[in-house]
């Protein structure tokens, strides 16, 4: 008969309501990356956390697949005592809100110039008015923003692949395309016209500019020489308004003057392919190094480019 040692009895890891208060709203988000944008958390934090809550209870609470998340015996026995805190720890937050004006305290942003002139500094303005005890920094720039480094809460910025350890939200989607004030005869036949035209670009000082066209049937690279060339997207665009130049700009950025008739698409269903991305995000650190206000501003930016439901 052989001895074996007996096993080490389980080192107790406390559970807390922080922790059942994040698995209550994973459940309810159905997914850890839902869970995490709703929390102001990155994914790979609510993954350990959840992780830490599993080996405090001995077992797993999730059963995993690549198509969906669902709860073991154990989660699902956890679930109901679980909503009961999330429940209750909203009831507190915003019975603690109620009793105060609103945000306090300094929110610095910062955000690409195009996108900040015209779209990001009305909804600002609401917000600060919704809380005026909300003191705000607002830097427009097109540098890359070291948000922990430079103490910014919120970036508003066009990127392929968001920074992991920041929380990233989706903000829109936009397309570059050819804008001038309405002009006579008929729009522009491809991009290989352009080279005629005088053409207002965002780009340092050049002398020329390679620029790759995309259409549903085909693409087009075009190489002209800036009639224009500036590091001010917005700068161009109101060049565009007062002469004869094509600006090329996101179409978020010029839709109030399409819908005055002030500028119009001189390259219908082309569109400007950028070695970037055509991805607008809000950059926050994770909660709670991020304060609430900039959770908040980002939320009423996000439900300011949601197209309205169809009724």
């Amino acid at each position: 008969m052989t001895n074996r040692r007996p096993l080490a009895p389980r080192r107790q890891v406390p559970i807390d309501a922080n922790a059942l208060d994040l698995f209550a709203r994973i459940v309810a988000a159905g997914s850890f990356a839902s869970a995490a944008r709703g929390l102001g958390l990155t994914r790979a934090a609510v993954s350990r956390r959840v992780r830490t809550l599993e080996a405090a209870l001995g077992q797993p609470l999730f059963a995993r697949t690549t198509r969906a998340l669902g709860l073991t015996e154990a989660g699902r026995a956890l679930a109901a005592k679980a909503r009961a805190v999330a429940e209750a720890t909203d009831a507190a937050r915003v019975g603690f809100r109620h009793r105060g004006a609103g945000y306090s305290g300094t929110l610095r942003v910062t955000a690409a110039p195009m996108f900040g002139h015209r779209l990001l500094a009305p909804l600002i303005a609401r917000f600060m008015a919704r809380h005026p005890q909300l003191r705000v920094e607002l830097t427009l720039t097109n540098r890359r923003v070291d948000l922990l480094r430079e103490e910014v809460d919120v970036a508003f910025r066009v990127t392929q692949r968001p920074p992991e350890d920041w929380v990233a939200r989706p903000i829109a989607r936009f397309a570059v395309r050819a804008w001038a004030r309405p002009r006579g005869g008929v729009p522009l036949a491809a991009p290989e016209a352009l080279a005629g035209e005088p053409c207002l670009v965002f780009t340092p000082p050049t002398d020329s500019v390679v620029l790759q066209w995309r259409h549903a049937t085909r693409t087009a690279r075009v190489e002209l020489t800036p009639a224009c060339a500036s590091d001010d997207l917005s700068t161009l665009v109101s060049l565009a308004l007062h002469g004869p130049g094509i600006v090329f700009a996101p179409d978020f950025m010029v839709d109030p003057l399409l819908q005055a008739g002030e500028l119009v698409d001189v390259l219908p269903g082309w569109t400007l392919a950028l070695p970037a991305a055509e991805q607008l995000w809000a950059l926050t650190l994770a909660h709670p190094a991020a304060p609430e206000a900039a959770r908040a501003l980002v939320q009423a930016v996000a439900e300011a480019f949601t197209p309205a439901p169809a009724r």
